[in-house]
């Protein structure tokens, strides 16, 4: 054994250069089962002959206006069998996919498609008109119009396995997204990384991952190359999930653990988990009090999944079999390493907390248009034999088993509900306000398993911060999952001896309180009044005191897992059906109780801001 091969914590070697390219093993599986059902979405089923086809008549349209290996191919389409066409369109067209989220504020959308330079956008009719006009922008091809229009098959490009097959956009420290380019041997052998894990026995996997993020790759590629029939996850909400386990006969399931606490609060969803075979965990750390939950419900594989987008999808993986006090992230998938080193860059000890490196055939190209970035985040390390490995900025420690403990983040980025956020970016957008002077973002836990994004605000002069402003203008240029649920203003940050800022004294400060309300605005629970019943249940779930009846309960920190403990807790106690939408739609106490009363409450999602919230939940 070499002496880099003894800090290395190594996967299985996994021979995958017999599978060409992405496209070329779907048209195999496709050649091998054109009869069975490929795809299910609502009512509509399309089997693997059928997903053939449209693909290839799309994917000739795409070639006719230039896609190649290298093209960059915008994906708009709504989330139906649409979706899987066109990914697979734009891969045997030879091109990379780059994901745009039609809810996403126009000013993000348009940096994405600038950014990266697509020249062409794949969109359905609906979609194209949502999405920002640019001057002298990318060629929209309407997916719809393509997939009707007579013309012959395609002839599938032979992808290189160092060529795109996707662009993923993650939040940014500097203030603006960035793009991660993964090549096509980055997901071949994430893939040869997943039948080692998970077997190549095909089953039922039901998707419910946005496009936008990479570990959706697994639930709608590798599925498709092994013969999986996918159960696409509509736009209705997560209550919906049972339906389709239960509809559908589904054995696997990814989720992050917050959509796993979500299903537990709802008593059909959480039997519903009982009749799958696999469910794995990901995006974000598990408690061990989730798992314990979990297993009173599902007796079958569970498996805890991590790994940056930069390194394709997942780069570790634990089969939990006795829960801890922690759950640990496992070993590294078949063709990766790993290394915990210290500030030098050496090995730490075994059980020792060290700053987690990946290498690998997973480590992606870098970040697209960021040669400084790539070369600050993808280094050449003599510890890993000179090889080229990713630095995560996550902290970890070996266990006794060889298998790895997740302890945080040694920087400000941070994982809230699955998704992935550079505190830094936020910081950015606030500042750029004319009202701020200075800001800081934490993430707080008050209450466990509510995690909360909080903005530090120094106001610009004497004047207030209006927050309601603020958050309305920063849903303007951020997703909505990134815009902080409450706001703090403050004189001065605290500073540490050396002057920088002390995020720690941030978190040490009580909890923020909701605003004052005058006592008029918010009359006193009356029993079985509906009023205090949806006041007294929205206080306890946000954990707050009095609020006003008219005040938006996104305002006051409500955010999807909040919504789904609100919606199983007024169903049991209104005793009667109340659909998840309703939530969204009539976000104070006033108008969610006139709704529940039979009586129209005015100005239903009005605002710009509240219906990209409804989008984002779906």
């Amino acid at each position: 054994m070499s002496a880099a091969a003894e800090h290395e914590e190594t996967g299985p070697l996994v021979d995958y250069s017999r599978e060409a390219s992405l496209a070329e093993i779907f048209a195999r599986q496709a050649a091998g089962r054109p009869d069975a059902v490929a795809v299910v979405s609502g009512e509509s089923r399309i089997s693997y002959r059928e997903l053939d086809a449209r693909s290839d008549a799309l994917a000739a349209r795409l070639q006719e206006h230039g896609v190649k290996p290298a093209t960059l191919v915008g994906l708009a389409v709504e989330r139906d069998a649409t979706l899987l066409v066109g990914m697979l369109a734009i891969l045997k067209a030879g091109g990379a996919y780059v994901p745009l989220d039609p809810s996403y504020p126009q000013e993000r959308l348009a940096w994405i498609m600038e950014d990266s330079g697509m020249r062409v956008v794949l969109a359905t009719a609906l979609i194209r008109d949502q999405l920002p006009r640019i001057p002298d922008g990318p060629m929209v091809v309407v997916a719809d119009e393509a997939q009707s229009e007579p013309r012959s098959s395609t002839a599938l490009q032979k992808a290189a396995g160092e060529d795109l097959a996707y662009v993923i956009y993650t939040s940014g420290s500097t203030g603006k997204p960035k793009g991660v380019m993964v090549e096509q041997r980055n997901v071949l052998s994430f893939f040869a990384g997943m039948d080692h894990v998970l077997g190549d026995v095909p089953g039922v996997w039901l998707a419910v991952t946005s496009v936008c993020f990479d570990i959706s790759v697994l639930e709608l590629l590798w599925t498709l190359t092994r013969g999986f029939t996918i159960v696409l996850h509509g736009d209705d909400g997560w209550a919906s999930i049972a339906d389709e386990i239960e509809r559908n006969s589904v054995t696997h399931l990814q989720m992050t653990p917050s959509l796993a606490r979500m299903m537990m609060l709802d008593a059909r969803a959480f039997a519903a988990l009982g009749s799958l075979k696999t469910v794995l965990l990901g995006g974000e750390a598990v408690p061990a009090s989730l798992l314990h939950r979990l297993r009173e419900a599902f007796k079958g594989e569970i498996y805890n999944m991590y790994g940056p987008t930069e390194t394709t999808i997942w780069s570790t993986c634990g089969r939990v079999e006795e829960i801890g006090t922690t759950v640990p992230i496992g070993r590294p998938i078949a063709n990766t390493q790993v290394y915990l080193l210290d500030p030098a860059l050496q090995p730490v000890g075994r059980g020792e907390a060290g700053e987690l490196w990946i290498g690998g055939d997973g480590v992606a190209r870098g970040y697209l248009n960021r040669p400084e970035l790539t070369a600050e985040r993808f280094l050449a390390l003599s510890v890993a034999g000179g090889r080229r490995v990713y630095r995560t900025g996550d902290l970890a420690r070996l266990r006794p088993d060889g298998s790895l403990d997740f302890l945080g983040r040694n920087d400000y980025q941070i994982k809230l509900r699955g998704h992935r956020i550079e505190l830094g970016e936020i910081e950015a957008a606030l500042e750029e306000l004319q009202a701020v002077r200075q800001a800081v973002i934490v993430l707080r836990e008050d209450r466990e398993g509510d995690q909360r994004l909080v903005a530090y605000v120094v106001p610009d002069g004497l004047g207030d911060v209006d927050s309601a402003r603020v958050r309305e203008t920063l849903a303007e240029r951020l997703p909505e999952y990134m815009v902080p649920s409450s706001f703090v203003l403050l004189q001065a940050m605290p500073l540490t001896e050396n002057g920088k800022i002390d995020r720690k004294a941030l978190l040490h400060r009580p909890p923020p309180s909701p605003t004052q309300t005058h006592p008029s605005s918010s009359p006193a629970d009356q029993g079985g009044n509906v009023s205090g019943i949806v006041a007294r249940v929205w206080r306890e779930a946000l954990g707050v005191g009095d609020f006003a009846w008219d005040e938006n309960f996104f305002d006051l920190g409500a955010h999807s897992l909040t919504v789904a403990e609100v919606h199983s807790k007024l169903q049991e106690e209104l005793g009667r059906e109340l659909s998840l939408v309703d939530l969204f739609q009539f976000p104070t106490v006033n108008k969610l109780a006139a709704h529940l009363g039979g009586v129209a409450a005015p100005d239903q999602v009005s605002d710009r801001a509240q219906r990209r919230r409804l989008a984002r939940q779906r």
